[in-house]
């Protein structure tokens, strides 16, 4: 089965409500209809009823079963202002309101707040403000301070395997992340490894250095990376530095790393910054004819996702699909 379709048959499954808050963009519209006619979640978009409701006409997009809600009237805001104040006593309530009524923080704090499962975002705004509206209002996993994304990519006919799936990460939010950023991105990729596709994660913190054999800073940033991970999560299997084949290669692993219970069949790879994870993953997905899905937003304490500004309709209900399956654990 298809990724993404087995993706849509768990939120089928798991009937989770996602909220849309840019209703002032027909995608969204389309989409949110898409999303309501398969059953793949109960979709909510923010917006001003009237405008939303032209928009969709519009765009030929009916709401039957969607609900539409106006952050600046809404009955639930003062609830939302009073949580945000007690969560953050420095923010005055009246302050608070004022922030709330932006749809992006709006829809963060539903899904905080458990009146909503997930915020899908980004086409009508950039990713830094989804980011700091998920920051602001639902926080993040325990032991993490920060947000990363990750690619889903399946190699087609890759070292013995039909389809083989791994994690790349991070491959499009942290630039050049400190070691500790590191450890946090290994560890939240792994959590959605486990979550997303259900496999048990081994979590590979790459380098051009294998256990020594080369003396840098960049390394030692990894081989410290490596450390601070397994402190903030010792259940998972993480282990570095290490470069990309003795990583994958079970014979390469065998002469390069004494002991390991991820060298050689790593499924998780974490990329020391940016460079190397862009650059990896569009190598892999074209050169290697590999599949990519992503990027998917993670670290969150609940589920909030990113697109492109150039999504297209079948991209948001496809994301919305990932976003109610990872809602499923949070």
């Amino acid at each position: 089965m298809d990724l993404i379709e087995r993706f849509k048959t768990e939120a089928k499954q798991a009937r989770k409500k996602i909220v849309y808050p840019e209703g002032d963009d027909e995608r969204i519209l389309q989409a949110a209809q898409a999303v309501t006619e398969e059953g793949l979640a109960e979709a909510i978009v923010l917006g001003k009823a009237e405008e939303v409701e032209a928009l969709a006409k519009q765009a030929g997009a009916k709401l039957d079963g969607v609900a539409v809600i106006d952050p600046k009237s809404s009955e639930a805001l003062g609830r939302y202002a009073a949580e945000y104040n007690r969560r953050k006593p420095e923010v005055s309530e009246k302050v608070a309101a004022r922030l709330l009524r932006r749809p992006l923080l709006f829809g963060a704090m539903m899904v905080s707040v458990d009146d909503a499962d997930g915020v899908v975002g980004g086409v009508a705004n950039a990713t830094a403000r989804v980011i700091e509206a998920g920051g602001l209002a639902i926080g993040y996993q325990p032991g993490l301070s920060g947000a990363s994304s990750f690619f889903i990519m399946v190699v087609p006919e890759c070292l013995g395997e039909k389809d083989k799936t791994l994690v790349f990460a991070d491959c499009a939010v942290n630039v050049n992340p400190s070691a500790k950023d590191l450890a946090e991105i290994a560890v939240a990729s792994g959590r959605s490894a486990k979550t997303l596709l259900g496999i048990e994660p081994k979590i590979a913190m790459l380098s051009f250095s294998t256990k020594g054999s080369a003396s840098h800073s960049d390394a030692d940033k990894v081989i410290e990376a490596t450390k601070l991970a397994k402190e903030i999560a010792p259940d998972l299997a993480i282990d570095g530095e290490m470069q990309g084949d003795a990583a994958l290669v079970e014979r390469v692993a065998k002469k390069k790393v004494k002991e390991s219970d991820v060298a050689g069949q790593a499924n998780v790879l974490i990329f020391p910054d940016l460079d190397a994870g862009n650059i990896a993953y569009k190598l892999t997905q074209y050169l290697a004819n590999a599949s990519a899905y992503g990027p998917i937003l993670q670290g969150f304490a609940r589920p909030i996702n990113d697109m492109s500004r150039g999504a297209a309709v079948d991209d948001l209900v496809a994301v919305t699909a990932i976003t109610a399956v990872q809602a499923k654990q949070s």
